[in-house]
């Protein structure tokens, strides 16, 4: 068993720059405590890491079967308040909470999905983007249960300390994107719902006429998306310990899209490096206005452009999303499908007679010897 494992590493993995860069980065990710004790860095990547499963989920489901959804913090906020509702109503623990919150997100995913079935394209996303606004209405007109505006607080914490948690939620999302990415891989010899999501994706009506029970998958999309969407959403507001409308705001569905499309749609790894690319991003950009503001810079004439350049960049920090804004306009300008697709298009080679993928740096495929050039 470890000399197939050990074999399968060096010819499957090795000689493919994409896979090894995936290893270098969960290896970097796992031994982030062991690297540095700071606080910051720790939570920042534990809320990356509950992110990037809310951003594949939504890939999924809208990447994958082309089922636009607009609402995905839908399902986000619902297994969080679920989540809250055990436990201030029943006293249940996050052990408990998570896996009913998670199924009640995945019974949500189907419902929402009945309705949408014979839409297709705006129609179908404006649905989607009503369903949580509707919810977010239902949560703030009954703040008696629900708190209101200001949400369920002092809710149970997910582990006893911060690393504890940082390792919980990067466990989940390695799980999740390895599962996902299996259920989405068309070239997968036993699991064929990803070939079936890309045929619904690309002719919906030709691939009913194939004898592909299309509503059956549609179904089974919106659950998987809704389970790992949930998922992320209970674990959120265990990491937190609160939890609010603002789970179920169109900002929260629409910065799933954002890092996705950054990263690179229909790529499952994608939503990753965007949320790993962009999350931090704007976390530093904060941090870096706190810096700069605990700078004394002298008041003399000889100063005044570092006085303005500190007001200028003051005014960008405080406010991240102009910075996000300009970075995925300009990554989409260069790299329209997306910055992960880009960088694996630069790095690895199809090979045109065997599909094998091969290293940049060949000129021959490692496999059948056919050229690459």
């Amino acid at each position: 068993m470890l000399r197939r494992t050990l074999k399968s590493f060096r010819y499957g993995v090795l000689p493919v720059p994409g896979r090894l860069l995936a290893i270098i980065f969960f290896v970097f990710l796992f031994t982030l405590p062991l690297i540095t004790d700071q606080r910051f860095y720790i939570i920042m990547f534990t809320f990356a890491s509950i992110f990037a499963i809310f951003a594949v989920s939504w890939d999924l489901l809208s990447g994958y079967t082309g089922q636009l959804n607009f609402g995905h913090a839908l399902f986000f906020g619902v297994a969080a308040y679920s989540s809250a509702f055990l436990y201030k109503y029943l006293g249940w623990q996050p052990w408990a909470t998570i896996p009913l919150s998670v199924l009640i997100a995945v019974v949500t995913g189907v419902l929402t999905c009945f309705p949408a079935l014979r839409l297709r394209g705006p129609y179908l996303s404006l649905l989607t983007m009503a369903f949580p606004l509707m919810l977010a209405g239902v949560v703030i007109s009954l703040r008696k249960y629900t708190g209101g505006e200001n949400g369920i607080a002092s809710l149970p914490a997910l582990a006893d300390s911060e690393v504890q948690r940082y390792y919980i939620c990067l466990i989940a999302m390695t799980v999740s994107v390895l599962i996902m990415w299996k259920l989405t891989d068309a070239g997968s010899r036993y699991i064929r719902t990803g070939l079936i999501f890309h045929a619904i994706r690309e002719d919906e009506i030709a691939a009913r006429a194939s004898g592909i029970n299309t509503i059956r998958y549609k179904l089974l999309a919106f659950a998987i998306g809704g389970l790992f969407a949930g998922l992320a959403g209970a674990l959120f507001t265990h990491v937190i310990q609160s939890v609010g409308p603002s789970s179920l705001s169109l900002t929260m569905s629409f910065q799933a899209i954002i890092w996705v499309i950054f990263g690179g749609i229909v790529s499952i790894y994608g939503a990753v490096v965007g949320v790993f690319v962009l999350y931090p991003l704007m976390d530093l950009s904060t941090r870096l206005g706190d810096i700069i503001r605990g700078l004394s810079i002298p008041s003399t004439p000889f100063f005044v452009p570092l006085i303005k350049i500190e007001h200028f960049v003051l005014f960008l920090t405080d406010r991240p999303i102009i910075i996000l804004a300009v970075v995925v306009i300009v990554i989409l300008l260069f790299m329209p499908e997306g910055i992960a697709v880009w960088i694996r298009d630069k790095i690895e080679r199809e090979c045109p007679r065997c599909k094998l993928t091969n290293g940049f740096w060949r000129k021959e495929c490692r496999a059948c010897s056919a050229s690459l050039h």
